[in-house]
Parts: structure tokens; sequence; C-alpha cells
């Protein structure tokens, strides 16, 4: 295992997601669940130096003051845990509360200022645990996409705009990116928020010296779209239409409902498929707020090709699931590999994690088995890095 602790920094801590991970990592350690679900527990990785899971310790930021027990208790309620799961590690879920910490606002202040006071909290939740690094995971909710600016493609007018007092010029998303390059952690962006994808930004990661990851996680519609379009376009079958519906409810269905939140989570589903199929195929796709599902979400396919002698075929799936446990265990996994990547000395993109995400940074790879393949030989040969790094 590598040595010493590391910390996960939740943007988002009391959302679902980050409150899902908490509640599975604590019962991990205490021996209450198996590693269902978590790609860095295969066999693959059993000769991969990663941290154990009681070496992982969680804080973050939020906007909202609900204690962390409530919110998982809200889960249970909702059928998602079991409620003896979350009693169980109340104790736990109690003193990952208290390294959470508001998210710093200054009205009057700059955006490099409060950049600055988000970066001090992770260091100090990395010097108060004596933590060898800290993770920076945003599980936030998803933002409206910006107005494209001027700023946001000349890197020396963005320093000036930081630094203007009063001017709200980036999003939080990019706001909490910038702050952990700052604090010299790595980073995930587990949402289709803009985050560091500003053309201005896009050597930020590389400049700070810390491997990053992102962009969207794919955990259930789309995950199963990048297994089953390989599988046409390996066999000549031509798509001609891809249609999906998703019903939602939840924080995600209520925040999704906006349809300026919404474009940057349709446009991520997509654009894999596109890559994967051709651009010709027409790809309808709609999210639907229900508020009677909670956490529960149904995603519903219908996919048209066209096969030998002009004759048509139809497929059509529905997957339901809790979506946030199918999305914490991939946050505690990209925790695990972004510290072996940074163990290794890389830095900027890594490609190979496109494995987790819809529209992943530094690769163009969708295919699943392939991103699969990649990651396994992406982690054996980085901890053979890691291990001559150490060595030297």
């Amino acid at each position: 295992m590598n040595e010493g602790r590391t910390g996960i920094w939740f943007v988002g801590a009391r959302g679902s997601v980050a409150t899902t991970a908490a509640i599975g990592l604590a019962a991990l350690v205490e021996g209450r669940i198996r590693p269902v679900g978590l790609t860095t527990a295969a066999p693959d990785f059993d000769d991969v130096a990663l941290p154990a899971f009681a070496d992982l310790v969680v804080g973050g930021h939020d906007v909202d003051e609900t204690p962390l027990l409530e919110r998982a208790r809200r889960l249970a309620a909702g059928g998602m845990i079991a409620p003896a799961t979350v009693e169980a590690v109340a104790a736990r879920l109690d003193a990952i509360d208290g390294e959470i910490r508001l998210v710093p606002r200054e009205a009057r202040g700059s955006q490099r200022r409060e950049i600055g006071l988000r970066a001090d909290d992770i260091r100090s939740f990395r010097e108060r645990h004596g933590l060898r690094r800290v993770v920076v995971i945003d599980v936030a909710s998803t933002e409206p996409l910006p107005a494209d600016r001027p700023e946001f493609h000349d890197r020396a007018a963005l320093d000036a705009a930081l630094d203007e007092a009063g001017r709200d010029l980036l999003p939080s998303s990019t706001l909490s990116a910038l702050a952990a390059l700052e604090a010299g952690s790595p980073y995930a962006c587990f949402t289709p928020s803009i985050s560091l994808g500003i053309p201005a930004l896009q050597d930020a990661a590389a400049e700070a010296g810390v491997p990053i990851a992102g962009q969207d996680g794919k955990t259930g519609e789309t995950l199963l779209r990048t297994v089953l379009a390989p599988m046409f376009a390996s066999r000549g079958m031509r798509v001609l239409s891809w249609a999906g519906a998703n019903l939602l409810g939840g924080g995600d269905g209520a925040t999704l409902a906006d349809p300026a939140a919404v474009q940057s989570k349709l446009a991520s589903k997509n654009r894999g498929l596109h890559d994967l199929l051709g651009h010709d195929v027409v790809t309808p796709l709609h999210i639907d707020n229900v508020p009677d599902l909670g956490d529960v979400k149904t995603a519903w396919d219908h996919v048209h090709a066209e096969g030998f002698l002009d004759t048509r075929i139809t497929l059509q799936t529905t997957w339901t699931a809790y979506d946030s446990t199918l999305a914490a265990p991939l946050v505690i996994d990209l925790a695990r590999l972004l510290s072996l990547a940074e163990e290794a000395g890389l830095v900027g993109p890594v490609p190979e994690l496109g494995y987790f995400f819809k529209d992943p940074w530094g690769s163009d790879v969708h295919a699943f088995a392939r991103q699969a393949d990649e990651l396994v030989s992406w982690a054996l040969r980085t901890a053979v890095r890691r291990n001559a790094t150490q060595a030297a």
C-alpha cells in the first residue's frame, strides 16, 4: 500500500454522492460491507500499491449546513441504504462532518482571494491530519454553462479579471479546481460543470505539477451505451438513431430541471455516442425531473439500426439504479488512482482515467472495453514507475 494517509476533499461534500461515498468508506473500514462496485478492488489491481480504505480521510466544501448524518439518514429513509448501516457508522460520519467547511464567500473581494481561501481550507485539512496528499473531487450540483467571455481565451486577461474586486467571472466549479491546483492537490471533475474546460486554463494543471482527471462520471446509461455502441460498429450494423429518456428525482432531478443546467449534461452524454457511431446518427435525449422517484434513476434507450439486406434491427434497454451508489465507488477509485498518479510524478490530464468519464480529458477513447484494458495496463505501468520514483 502507499505509505501515509490520503485525504479526499469533496466539493459538494454533503450531497448524495459524497454522503454515499462517506458511508461506504466507513462501512468498508469497519468490515460491514464488501467492496462491491469498486474497480480498484478487483484482482487486476492486486499488484498495484494504492491507499488502503482505512488510510482515506474525508473532508470537503459545501454550501449546505445540513449535518452529514442527517443527510445519510434521509438517503436511508429513501430506501437507498440500510438504516442499520448508517447508524453503525454514525460516529464516523459525525467526525467527517467536522471536516466539512462552508464554501468561502467574499462579496466585495476578488475571485483570486476566494480561490486562495478555498485552497487554505484544503491545506489546513492536509496539515491537521498529517496527510501525504489530498485529492480534490468535484461532485457538486451541475452548473449552467457560463456565457463565453473573451477572458476565457486569454490567460493574461483572465488573471487580471480574477484580481478585480466584486467581479464574478468564473463559475464555482472553476474556482474549486483552481483552489485544488493552488493547494498542490490532484483533482477530478465528476460533473459536467465547466471546471477547467476554459481554454485559458488548459495548461494550469501541468503548471501546478499535479495530475487531473475528468469529466462527468460515467455511471449508468452512458456506461451501457459505450459497451453496446462498439458492438454495432464492429459488426458493420449502421445505427440510424439512438434515443434516450432519463427519469430521476432527488437533488439531481431538481438541478437538471433547469434548462440552462441540463445542457452540459445532455452534451456530455451524447458526445461519446457520436464519436463511436458517427455524427450522422440521430440522438434525441431528454431528462425529466420526477420528484417521487427520489434517488432512483431510470434510463430508457431505443436503438434503431440497419442490417444486412436493408433489414431493420431494434434494441431497447432499461437501466434502473440508485445513481449515487453507482457513482460513490468510482470517486473512491479515483482518489486511490490519482494518489498513485501523483506518487509516480504524473502531471496534467491522465487519459487512462477516462474509463470513469463520459467526456474524458486527454483522450478520445470512449469504447468501454478498450478503456478498461488501458486503465489496468496504465495502473500496472504506473505502479512500476512509482516504485522507481520512490527508490530514487
